[in-house]
């Protein structure tokens, strides 16, 4: 059993609860997710299964896109919904559609983060929600991400009240913080702010007309017919250039060698190695050795 199997992970679960589960009804252990989704986000989770689980790291890497909602006037401890009110203006606000459509403006492109203190971001070893669940404050690493565009999806020209609210969506590169992105939209509009609600609506080259819930996926299970929901491996890969090797050069790349250098690698940084429609390893450039290339990941190795 090796694919990638694109999850809608629903509300209330973690992506290591989707994994647990996972792991019961295919009744195999080699499942990885590709990034954690907060329980109380719902949405796009592709899950590796197998072999699948070596190339986690490329769909990880790959963009993503987000329908968020975002709300002004309040600010919590974890940045959404489901953290206490730290503080609040809840006076009589005004807004046009151009003044927040300014302000996503100004945060698209490559901008700064400071991860939420409830967050699974490593700080001296532990995660930064271990030190705040004790009430202790570090010091966070300022993080550069990129966001590619940032759409504002409500039709109102004009915005008012007490606690405004507004959807946006947002194509983005990893490790951004949509809870903070709505922080920093209420610091520019000049309020405190968190995130409502948030739907991860694709990852990579998966949205949610590719995935299956949990229960679907039980499902098939029982019909014998999980492998037809599987995405094979090199559908995550379609990034890198592709080379189809002859016969008489197989068992050299599934065993890993150090081969010469092709002329792709001039142009790109990695290149998937075929045979027969399968990718067979992921080389690159020798680091240490011009004219050499070595393998970046191995998919399918001798037996």
């Amino acid at each position: 059993m090796n694919g990638i199997l694109p999850l809608w992970k629903e509300k209330g679960m973690t992506s290591h609860d989707c994994v647990f589960k996972l792991r019961k009804i295919l009744r195999t252990k080699k499942v990885g997710h590709t990034g954690t989704l907060d329980p109380e986000v719902e949405g796009v989770l592709p899950i590796c299964i197998g072999r699948a689980t070596k190339v986690a790291s490329y769909i990880t890497d790959a963009g993503k896109e987000y329908i968020a909602t975002v709300s002004i006037g309040r600010s919590t401890e974890t940045e959404d919904a489901q953290g206490v009110t730290v503080t609040s203006d809840l006076t009589h606000k005004e807004f046009t559609r151009n003044q927040i459509e300014e302000v996503l403006q100004q945060l698209t492109g490559e901008i700064t983060q400071i991860p939420p203190m409830y967050s699974a971001v490593k700080v001296n070893g532990r995660r930064l929600y271990e030190y705040a669940r004790k009430g202790i404050e570090v010091e966070r690493p300022v993080r550069k991400v990129q966001i590619d565009q940032i759409d504002l999806l409500n039709e109102d020209q004009f915005f008012s009240g007490e606690e405004i609210t507004f959807s946006i969506r947002v194509r983005c590169g990893k490790g951004t913080y949509i809870r903070t992105l709505a922080v920093q939209i209420g610091e520019l509009l000049g309020y405190p702010a968190h995130m409502d609600s948030l739907v991860r609506t694709v990852s990579g080259n998966f949205d949610e007309s590719h995935c299956k819930t949990l229960a679907e996926v039980a499902q098939v299970m029982e019909l014998d017919q999980v492998q037809t929901i599987l995405r094979p491996i090199e559908e995550v890969l379609t990034e890198f250039p592709q080379l189809e090797i002859e016969e008489s050069s197989l068992e050299s790349i599934q065993n890993g060698q150090v081969l010469p250098a092709v002329p792709l690698l001039t142009d790109h940084p990695s290149i998937m190695m075929m045979f027969e429609g399968r990718v067979l390893a992921i080389y690159q450039n020798h680091p240490t050795k011009p004219g050499l290339m070595k393998p970046e990941k191995m998919l399918l190795a001798s037996e």
